[in-house]
C-alpha cells in the first residue's frame, strides 16, 4: 500500500513545491482536482518528473454528478471525466473519483422520498458508469466509484452496493473507493466489508471518525488496514480530512501512524 495526500495549501504554490512537501511529509503521492490537473498540465508533468513524486489519483475538478437528476447534469459529469481521463492515463495516476452524487438529495432527511424510484436510479448509473467504463477502457484509466454516507447521497451507500453496480455492469475499469470516515457510518463491520469487496477496491480515502487526520478519532485503523492486506491491496490509500492544530505536525504524525500500521509484522 501506498500512502498519498490530497493538496494543502501549506504544500506550496507551485507543484514542484508541493511535490517536494509531499515527499517531505512521508508520502509518496498527491490527489488534486480534475480541472487543476487540465488548467496545469504541463507544469505538473515538469514537476513528476523533477522531483519523482507521482499524482497517485484525480478527486473532484468536474461539472455535475454521474447519478443527478437532471439529465444535462449527468451529461456534464460523463463528457468532464472522460476527458481527465485522458490527462490522467498521460501522467500516469491510477484514476480518477466519483461518486454517485454529493448532496443532491438523502432519504434520512426531509422530504425523505426521491423522485426517482431505486429501479430508475440504478438504471440511470448503469448507463452513466458504463460510458465512463468505455471512455476509461480507452484512455487507460480507472473510474473509481465512492460510496458516500446516508446524509451526503442516497443511491450508493456501501461497498456493496458498489460491487453490485460493477458486476451487473461487467464493468472492467471500474473499481470501489473505500473510504474510512464514509465506512464508519455506513458498514457494519469495515474489515468484513473490505474482505469481502476484495480486488474490487481500487483506492482508499482515510480520514477519522470526526473528519479529522487519522490517528484523532475512534475509527479502529489497525484492523481496517490489515483487512486491506489481507485481499493484496497495494493500491494509493490517500489522506482525505480536515486538519486540527499545526498542519505539518498533524500530517507527520498521521504518517507515523500510518506506516506503522501498513508494516508486514502488523497482527
Amino acid at each position: 500500500m501506498k500512502l498519498a495526500t490530497q493538496d494543502r495549501g501549506f504544500f506550496g504554490d507551485t507543484f514542484k513545491e508541493k511535490l517536494t512537501k509531499v515527499r517531505e511529509l512521508g508520502f509518496e503521492g498527491l490527489e488534486i482536482g480534475g480541472n487543476v490537473l487540465i488548467d496545469r498540465f504541463d507544469e505538473i508533468k515538469k514537476a513528476i518528473n523533477s522531483t519523482g513524486v507521482p499524482i497517485s489519483s484525480i478527486c473532484g475538478g468536474y461539472r455535475g454528478w454521474i447519478g443527478a437528476f437532471e439529465e444535462e447534469e449527468r451529461a456534464k459529469a460523463i463528457s468532464d471525466i472522460g476527458e481527465i481521463f485522458r490527462y490522467t492515463a498521460e501522467i500516469g495516476a491510477t484514476g480518477v473519483i466519483a461518486p454517485a452524487a454529493f448532496g443532491i438529495f438523502s432519504k434520512k432527511l426531509p422530504p425523505f422520498s426521491p423522485p426517482r424510484s431505486d429501479e430508475e436510479e440504478r438504471e440511470i448509473l448503469l448507463y452513466s458508469v458504463g460510458k465512463l467504463n468505455v471512455l476509461a477502457k480507452e484512455a487507460g484509466s480507472t473510474l473509481f466509484l465512492e460510496p458516500l454516507n446516508r446524509y451526503e447521497d442516497h443511491m450508493i451507500n456501501r461497498l456493496e452496493q458498489a460491487a453490485s453496480l460493477i458486476k451487473e455492469g461487467g464493468f472492467s475499469n471500474v473499481k470501489i473507493l473505500a473510504d474510512f470516515f464514509h465506512m464508519n457510518m455506513e458498514e457494519a463491520n469495515i474489515s468484513e466489508s473490505i474482505l469481502t469487496a476484495g480486488n474490487l477496491i481500487g483506492h482508499v480515502h482515510l480520514a477519522d471518525s470526526n473528519r479529522l487526520m487519522p490517528g484523532q478519532g475512534h475509527i479502529d485503523f489497525k484492523s481496517g488496514l490489515n483487512a486491506l492486506q489481507k485481499i493484496g491491496f497495494k493500491q494509493y490509500m490517500s489522506i482525505e480530512c480536515e486538519i486540527s492544530g499545526d498542519p505539518e505536525k498533524a500530517y507527520l504524525d498521521s504518517a507515523t501512524l500510518l506506516q506503522a500500521l501498513t508494516k508486514p509484522s502488523v497482527a
